[in-house]
């Protein structure tokens, strides 16, 4: 039977060393945005980073680049409800979102940034395609559905990206990767193919690297 949601294939050597030079080269930190006059031109394409808090994504993006420093912490003060642009050579823009469900944050602050995140993901003509990061110890939460809803409105093309894969054995990751796969079935703007990553191990960069390079 064939699954609906099947885990990405690594990459064709050739493709991946291709991929891996593009995140080599040039990787700079542009700006971080807080209002939607703030964005850089939109004159090339970009990919953006959703997830809820602690779930890797500063990890994942410093694997990506090969940069320790690139991407902070979610918890660096002053930057934590900005949307990070970086440069991909001169190619494409990774952009960080800031890590949803905030259990702690003020309810004005949250406010403010899912109007913020509403208005980017609907008005972002050049957003080719959101990886929303999935904790591979925990599956999909309520709050992951409530980001999907919004990408599913926003008509934007999103990929699931588990993250930690490292740190939950082969059988629990199987079952995680079946809950994932169950839970896109209701969200018709997911993309169907499942990337599985471990930032410490390098497990999956090197094909995420891949899917990122290819879009235009």
């Amino acid at each position: 039977m064939k699954v609906a949601f099947p885990i990405a294939p690594e990459p064709e050597a050739e493709v991946a060393e291709a991929a891996r030079k593009l995140f080599a080269g040039p990787v700079d930190f542009v700006k971080g945005v807080v209002a939607m006059d703030g964005l850089p031109p939109a004159d090339r394409p970009e990919v953006c980073f959703a997830g809820r808090s602690n779930v890797g994504k500063s990890s994942l993006i410093n694997a990506l680049t090969g940069r320790n420093g690139l991407a902070r912490a979610s918890n660096t003060p002053g930057r934590t409800q900005e949307i990070n642009y970086f440069t991909l050579g001169e190619q494409a823009y990774l952009v960080d979102l800031p890590g949803y469900g905030f259990a702690k944050a003020p309810v004005a602050v949250v406010a403010k940034w899912q109007a913020l995140l509403k208005n980017y993901l609907a008005g972002r003509a050049t957003l080719r395609r959101a990886f929303a990061l999935i904790d591979s110890r925990h599956g999909v939460k309520d709050v992951d559905h409530e980001i999907m809803k919004l990408l599913d409105r926003s008509a934007v093309p999103f990929q699931v990206v588990l993250t930690k894969a490292d740190k939950i054995g082969k059988q629990a990751l199987d079952a995680v990767v079946e809950q994932v796969g169950e839970a896109l079935q209701k969200h018709p703007a997911a993309y169907p193919e499942i990337v599985i990553t471990s930032s410490d191990k390098g497990q999956g960069i090197a094909t995420l690297r891949t899917i990122i390079a290819g879009l235009d």
